[in-house]
């Protein structure tokens, strides 16, 4: 058995088009690598700082993603490589592990598709794309359905009296 216990700058941007680990931003791993018959298993945390955009008002955020990690990664020529396919299972290879796509699979699931600057954050107006949070609070648009827009140029001017 093998504990891993470092930080590692990420080798690509890792995560979703919203939020995600930056490239070059450091990794945390706390991971223990044990022989098993058909393979390396390989358990433990990966945690890093994450930065992306609210899904809502497209304010910029920051946070932090932990996932605990199981994977097993097969020698070669054993009952499990033979029998898998390529994407199931991991693979030794010259002796070598290549935790990045475990990580970035992983990492994808934990995010959230819709990240939130918070829960209660209003948006963007949809008419002029102001943040709703910033904005004034009698923020609004008078919007006059087309259908009736000749109608509002229309003037009422008080009844005159006729003799």
């Amino acid at each position: 058995m093998v504990t891993i216990d470092e930080t590692v700058a990420s080798p690509s941007r890792i995560g979703l088009d919203l939020i995600a680990i930056d490239k070059g931003a450091p990794i945390d791993l706390d991971l223990r690598l044990e022989a098993v018959s058909e393979g390396v298993l390989v358990t433990g945390t990966v945690a890093a700082d994450t930065t992306g955009q609210c899904a809502r008002c497209l304010s910029p955020i920051t946070g932090e993603v932990e996932i605990y990690l199981t994977e097993l990664f097969a020698y070669p020529d054993t009952v499990t490589e033979s029998t898998t396919e390529e994407d199931e299972v991991g693979r030794i290879v010259d002796d070598y592990i290549d935790l990045e796509q475990a990580i970035v699979d992983a990492v994808g699931l934990e995010l959230p598709l819709a990240p939130l600057c918070g829960d209660d954050c209003p948006g963007l107006c949809p008419d002029c794309g102001v943040a709703l949070a910033t904005a004034e609070p009698d923020h609004h648009h008078d919007v006059i359905d087309p259908r009736f827009a000749k109608l509002a140029e229309l003037t009422f001017d008080e009844p005159q009296d006729t003799p």
